[in-house]
């Protein structure tokens, strides 16, 4: 008999009004899936064909398929869809409400009480509204690119997190002990209690508390430093005994808080670091974290972020990101030329715009910022002789903001509509303009470099699945990774790897030639190279 599902090219997962699972080929056939036989079941479609499973939401969907060692190659994520959709002006109206946040980061999937945007009618239903809002888009090539890539960062996301970062707890503790000192009494670390000692006595003032910024801004005024702030960029400028102290007391005081012991007791178990990802949260496409700072690890702790025995960190970055993907978005060639084979603020300079590397950095952020005053406002006029189109392109994004108007990244992402409400202020505010004007400058150039990282992520995913299964084995990955190469963290432009040592340089290889596909699927023949600086080591330290 011929199996209903094996040519199937999309498979729905949802719910009935029982609360049981049912998968459902569109306008075809229904199954009823229990949960214990949904992992195995879900792993013999993917071995028959190429599928792509659509669901309401992956982090709703994937983690417990996940922990039962299976893993699919691709998903259609309903609700981050919906959200780039709706912002584009596509209508895709319905009776549920698709941009709430996802629920427990999918801990309670197979509860009855599950929102009504898992039913699995409404899946169907809302899988039918994105696809004729996808057919009535002018540029539904790069919408359906952009949905796809997305999706596949959702893939990334729960990936991340049920494999864990690999983090050596001991290290943790060792860095903690040597920069912060031992903890005293109270939980206060010996170098930080020493630092508060030194800064009390130079003020005079024995019993303020650091911690406090109004207490301590009046212990500063009664020692005659006249501040209105007690910020760091304040403070620095100021020539007292007591600021050197204080500046290097906050600066342990912000790794206490943010990487301390304690959170080294709530985020980290078993060696392992599971960072909460939330693909898309940033309107430009970029990532945001749920607690756990996952996207700022401060350089001094990166020596904790530690390959299992056996194992080895493969680290990528992506040099100046940014810049690169403005150049092929305005099919600059000029900038192209300056950023090939090399450091592209290098060749900005061997192209005779600006003397130093330091000002073409200077004056190439500030382009893509719009900073208008200072040494940036003094370079960025020549960039524009120099690279006409990399500079109109911004320049014409911001004219559209301060006018007003939505932009588009590359692939479609929509900057938000403003209100008739604000438009008019802007209208009215010349300088609240400008500083929107900034923000659609920066949308294009920050949303389309999010774009070629969820490609890169997406296309590497692949070949490091595709690697054999390793002798090797790291069980605090689980199932699905112990034996597998797998990305473990990612920042914005950096990608790091968790493999067998014996795949170092396939995994390596294989970080590179995906960002090489990114850049071809994404700007085609376009002649610009995204170069990688890449490291193999037992930990992430730079």
């Amino acid at each position: 008999m011929t199996d209903p599902w094996g040519d199937a090219a999309r498979i729905a997962l949802g719910r009935a009004a029982d609360g049981s699972v049912v998968a459902a080929v569109p306008g075809g056939v229904r199954r009823v899936v229990s949960r214990a036989e949904l992992p195995a079941w879900v792993a013999a479609r993917e071995a028959e064909r190429a599928v792509r499973w659509v669901w309401a939401s992956t982090a709703e969907w994937y983690p417990q398929i996940l922990a039962a060692g299976v893993r699919v190659d691709r998903c259609l994520d309903l609700r981050l869809s919906h959200a780039i959709l709706a912002n584009a002006g596509a209508d895709v109206t319905s009776d549920v409400d698709w941009t709430a946040p996802d629920q427990a980061h999918g801990e309670t999937l197979f509860e009855i009480d599950r929102p009504r945007r898992d039913a699995l009618d409404e899946v169907l239903a809302e899988l039918d509204r994105q696809d004729r809002a996808l057919d009535a888009l002018p540029d539904r090539g790069r919408m359906k690119l952009l949905l796809a890539a997305e999706s596949a960062g959702a893939l990334v996301a729960a990936e991340a997190r049920s494999a864990g970062v690999p983090w050596d707890e001991d290290h943790h503790k060792r860095i903690l002990d040597e920069v912060l000192g031992a903890r005293g009494p109270g939980g206060v670390p010996a170098h930080m209690a020493r630092l508060a000692g030194e800064v009390r006595a130079a003020l005079e003032d024995p019993l303020v508390s650091l911690d406090s910024p109004p207490q301590l801004l009046k212990s500063l005024r009664r020692a005659g430093i006249l501040v209105d702030s007690t910020s760091k960029w304040v403070l620095r400028e100021i020539d007292h005994p007591a600021i050197m102290p204080l500046l290097e007391y906050k600066r342990l005081s912000r790794l206490l808080a943010a990487n301390g012991w304690a959170w080294l007791d709530t985020w980290v178990r078993g060696n392992r670091f599971r960072p909460v990802y939330m693909p898309g949260a940033v309107v430009t496409g970029r990532w945001g974290a749920d607690g756990g700072g996952a996207l700022q690890i401060p350089r001094q702790l990166r020596g904790a972020l530690r390959a299992d025995p056996g194992w080895v960190i493969v680290d990528a970055d992506v040099a100046q990101l940014e810049p690169r993907v403005l150049a092929a978005m305005a099919r600059d060639t000029r900038m192209a030329d300056a950023a090939r084979v090399r450091d592209l603020y290098e060749g900005i300079v061997a192209g005779g715009a600006v003397a130093t590397r330091a000002e073409a950095k200077v004056a190439l952020l500030g382009a893509m910022y719009g900073a208008t005053t200072g040494e940036s406002g003094r370079l960025v006029p020549r960039l524009r002789r120099a690279y006409p189109l990399a500079m109109g392109m911004v320049d014409a994004a911001a004219k559209t903001g301060e006018e007003g108007g939505s932009v588009r990244t590359w692939l479609g992402r929509t900057s938000p509509a403003l209100t008739y409400e604000a438009k008019r202020a802007y209208q009215e505010d010349p300088r609240a303009a400008r500083d929107y004007g900034r923000f659609t400058r920066n949308f294009i150039v920050q949303g389309t470099a999010a774009e070629w990282a969820l490609a890169w992520m997406a296309d590497l995913r692949l070949r490091l699945a595709r690697l054999p299964a390793s002798a090797a084995v790291a069980p605090a990955s689980g199932p699905a990774f112990a034996r597998r190469a797998h990305i473990a963290f990612f920042l914005h432009d950096e990608l790091i790897v968790h493999a067998p040592a014996d795949q170092a340089e396939a995994a390596a290889e294989a970080m590179s030639e995906s960002a090489a596909t990114a850049g071809r699927l994404l700007f085609g023949s376009f002649p610009l190279d995204f170069p990688l600086d890449l490291r193999i080591g037992e930990s992430a330290a730079k």
